[in-house]
């Protein structure tokens, strides 16, 4: 794969990522918060077995691809795609420890609890708060590579 086209990939991957756990955390965890816990209980149970099915495979893909971009690249571009790389491999590293158990806790829930529910999706939201802060610090590596490359 040349250069440009690696670096592509990345940028295309970096992005969706991106954009897709900013949309999460923007727009669909706050509208579910709003909901009484009877109908947040099932609407996040759906929404984190819909994300479970493309999530890790999106995730992995990222980081590989910014991995494979440096291998291609040299000088800025390529410390710029190694930091990248970092940024994913940081963001993994959190989801596996910290918000896969919480989804798991999360698909698992029963009851009425309402105090316990809330407070499992606040260490959710503040885990995937900083993930987010590393994919868009990944992806503007990426475009900052791109740039530099060019």
């Amino acid at each position: 794969m040349s250069a440009d086209a690696a670096t592509i990939v990345s940028l295309l991957l970096g992005g969706i990522l991106a954009g897709n756990e900013l949309g999460t955390w923007a727009v669909v965890h706050p509208a579910l918060a709003r909901l009484r816990l009877a109908h947040a209980v099932p609407a996040e149970q759906a929404v984190t077995r819909r994300y479970a099915l493309f999530m890790p495979g999106l995730m992995v893909a990222t980081l590989v691809a910014a991995f494979a971009s440096a291998g291609v690249l040299d000088g800025s571009a390529r410390t710029l795609l190694l930091l990248a790389g970092g940024c994913y491999a940081a963001m993994i590293a959190i989801t596996l420890v910290g918000n896969v158990p919480i989804n798991v806790q999360t698909l698992r829930f029963e009851g009425d609890d309402e105090q316990s529910w809330r407070a499992l999706r606040r260490r959710w939201d503040r885990l995937h708060t900083v993930r987010i802060v590393l994919d868009i610090g990944g992806f503007g590596l990426i475009a900052a590579a791109a740039v530099t490359s060019g």
